[in-house]
């Protein structure tokens, strides 16, 4: 008899994030399999749903708050007979059933002064879901080592995720400013945790030896838009041109943008995954990559890494790649190798495993 699943589908509602679209390939994976009978659930009064998906009717913003004081309410009565309830965003809902929860990164756990209210609930209820025995997954080896550090003694297993997909580019310049240029990209969010003030300052080093070379920062608005903000306006009147923010990208700029890099730059803070990295192996461009959190797991040698806190330390990765012809090669021939090691059939075996493994209480706390 299949295994039933109570899936959370939450991220796939309002504007697509990474996490979204890794819980979409993950649902498209662990749909095909017969081990498994997956039970959409939302916790949404609003949200449209699709047929066949059932609404927690609880407000989101309340229900966190509930849930990081008590066990209370359960959601049993809406999800009915299941046998795992897996919360795909870092918020598992409480229950009679064991329970999993993903965990991307702890950047906000770390950081909690830079963190919104609402994240903040959602840490409290992490908290108290994992003090109660719900099964940590993480996407990496890193952020497992976080976990267990900052949640002890909670059970955690890492399932690393796949490669999204990048789809044809048109060949179409979505950027009048870019066409026939050499440019560096970096994709993201502009948030405190992607380090661009510091990208832009190390491209301020190289500019003058590379005058034909753009930056393009490529990514909503964040908590760190005021800070690069200023630091491409330190650039000077000769410089800051050069460095173009594209505000929110849909795909078929982001897929024209990687095509056409000649470097994808991805100096982060910390991260729990790093789809970026296998973007740029995917289209086979040179990666210039910090050290911190996952990238190294997931890079493995098809990156010129940096010390993201170093600006000289970025500056040199980026000239030595845009310089260096034979590490070029090396950077993309290892990379051709490297990506094709994250499918989402084997994201989605592993978590088949982990679930049948709660189910049977092989990872109690």
């Amino acid at each position: 008899m299949a295994l039933r699943i109570g899936f959370d589908t939450g991220p796939l509602h309002g504007p697509r994030t990474g996490i979204g679209a890794a819980v979409d390939e993950i649902r498209r994976a662990l749909g095909s399999r017969t081990d498994l009978s997956l039970v959409d659930y939302v916790l949404s009064f609003r949200a449209r749903l699709a047929p066949g998906v059932r609404r927690l009717p609880l407000p989101a913003a309340l229900a966190h708050r509930a849930w990081a004081l008590s066990a209370r309410p359960r959601v049993d009565r809406w999800l009915g007979d299941v046998g795992v309830v897996h919360g795909t965003n870092y918020v598992v809902p409480p229950s009679h059933c064991p329970r999993v929860v993903s965990v991307y990164d702890l950047w906000f756990m770390r950081h909690p002064d830079l963190a919104a209210p609402a994240v903040r609930h959602a840490a409290a209820v992490l908290r108290r879901s994992v003090e109660a025995g719900a099964v940590v997954h993480t996407s990496s080896a890193a952020t497992e080592n976080a976990v267990r550090e900052m949640l002890p003694g909670a059970p955690v297993r890492t399932v690393h995720l796949g490669a999204l997909a990048v789809p044809a580019s048109d060949g179409v310049c979505p950027i009048p400013d870019l066409a026939g240029r050499p440019f560096i990209v970096a994709i993201g969010t502009i948030e405190r945790r992607k380090n661009l003030p510091r990208l832009v300052a190390a491209f301020g080093e190289i500019a003058s030896d590379h005058r034909e070379v753009m930056l393009v920062l490529a990514g909503s608005p964040g908590d760190d838009a005021t800070a690069t903000e200023r630091a491409i306006d330190a650039l000077g009147p000769e410089v800051a041109p050069r460095v173009l923010r594209t505000g929110r990208i849909d795909d078929s700029s982001r897929a024209w943008l990687l095509r056409h890099a000649t470097l994808v730059a991805y100096p982060s803070l910390d991260e729990g995954f790093g789809f970026p990295v296998l973007d740029a192996m995917q289209v086979r461009v040179p990666l210039v990559a910090s050290t911190a959190g996952s990238i190294p797991e997931v890079a493995g040698d098809a990156a010129r890494y940096c010390d993201p806190l170093d600006v000289d330390s970025i500056a040199d990765a980026l000239a030595t790649a845009l310089n260096d012809d034979d590490l070029r090669r090396r950077l993309v021939a290892a990379g051709d190798s490297q990506w094709v090691g994250f499918t989402w059939q084997r994201c989605a075996d592993g978590l088949a495993a982990l679930y049948h493994d709660v189910a049977a209480g092989r990872l109690a706390r």
